[in-house]
């Protein structure tokens, strides 16, 4: 992965992106994407869209979505602890003891999410659950008004987001759903550009995925694209206690996902396939029956119908602090992606 290119994807880790709350990630994304477009702009609902060669035919659109799940504050208590509501779906178990960030309008404030200690827990409250409404953040305020001084109800609040680099090319932090596909479908424009495109190749950095798809919704019916390829984060089976034979044999550093299924137009996936195995580029195959809970899902239903691909990134641990993926695999989807839309010719038929 190239120096440039890591730096981005760091600084889009780091940066907090919670459903609805995306602006400051977005901004890294439009100046990014700036330098290597032809147009980037963003739409009323927060949709960064860049494009290269925007005048073809032929449109196609690559979505990663720039949201992650978080949470809101929703109370201030009279000793000054905030309690949440998520924003889209959390474990209460992962969270307790972590590290916390409330994103305020004068900035960052620090807090830890906790419960009652361990020693003071009854018999009968050490066999119950965590729930998320019995959890507070405590950022070290005197009581309520010291908390409302700093924090308003609605702020959002993330998980301490840290990008971690880990033994071969693997990293971990809360958030690689779905900053790596962002990043996927960023770095696949800037490489296809340095070729010859004969379609108009859309990157969107989508909105609001994590409570209803929502952005990919939008931006899907404002493109119009012939052609819609999502990439977002699928579950690896390569650690401790997942069933391949339930979940599928997914691994890291064995390449991006394919997947096909009734979501998946079966003539795109085979020319996904077709320029994966072209630029002899490692892939994996998986199949998904429902309608898939990705941006893919309402791309493949915009107006008239998309012809809708969807490629997964490994991830271990999915919606936790320590989210871990591939370096290796994000680099091969992009490639994969630039790829595909170099070898278009611009008429072409996908009508199953």
């Amino acid at each position: 992965m190239e120096t440039q290119a890591l730096e981005f994807f760091k600084r889009i880790i780091e940066t907090p992106s919670p459903s609805g709350y995306e602006r400051p990630a977005q901004e890294i994304v439009r100046q990014y994407a700036a330098s290597f477009s032809d147009e980037v702009t963003t739409d009323v609902h927060g949709n960064v869209m860049a494009v290269r060669n925007p005048g073809a035919r032929l449109r196609v659109m690559l979505a990663g979505h720039c949201d992650q799940i978080g949470f809101l504050v929703r109370y201030i208590d009279n000793d000054g602890f905030l309690y949440l509501q998520a924003i889209g779906g959390w474990d209460p178990q992962i969270v307790v003891g972590q590290k916390m960030t409330v994103w305020t309008a004068e900035g960052p404030l620090a807090g830890v999410i906790a419960r009652k200690p361990l020693h003071l827990l009854s018999e009968e409250e050490r066999k119950q659950v965590a729930k998320l409404r019995d959890l507070w953040v405590d950022i070290g305020a005197k009581d309520q008004a010291d908390a409302a001084a700093r924090v308003r109800v609605g702020d959002p609040v993330t998980l301490e987001l840290r990008y971690r680099e880990l033994l071969n090319e693997r990293a971990s932090g809360p958030g690689m759903d779905d900053k790596t596909g962002l990043w996927i479908v960023f770095e696949a424009l800037r490489r296809a550009g340095l070729g010859q495109l004969k379609c108009a190749l859309y990157a969107v950095s989508t909105v609001q995925e994590e409570i209803g798809l929502r952005g990919s919704k939008t931006s899907a019916y404002r493109i119009n694209p012939y052609i819609g390829i999502a990439v977002d984060v699928c579950h690896a089976s390569d650690s401790p206690s997942i069933e391949k034979k339930h979940e599928g044999d997914i691994a890291l550093d064995k390449g991006p996902v394919i997947y096909r299924g009734p979501n998946m137009n079966p003539r795109l996936v085979e020319r996904l396939i077709e320029a994966a195995k072209a630029r002899e580029i490692p892939y994996q195959l998986a199949g998904y029956g429902p309608a898939s809970s990705t941006d893919a899902n309402a791309i493949q239903i915009t107006r008239a119908g998309v012809a809708a691909g969807l490629i997964g990134v490994p991830n271990r641990y999915m919606h936790s602090p320590v989210e871990t993926v591939s370096l290796r695999d994000l680099d091969r989807a992009a490639d994969l992606l630039a790829a595909f839309a170099l070898a278009l010719e611009g008429h072409e038929d996908l009508t199953p």
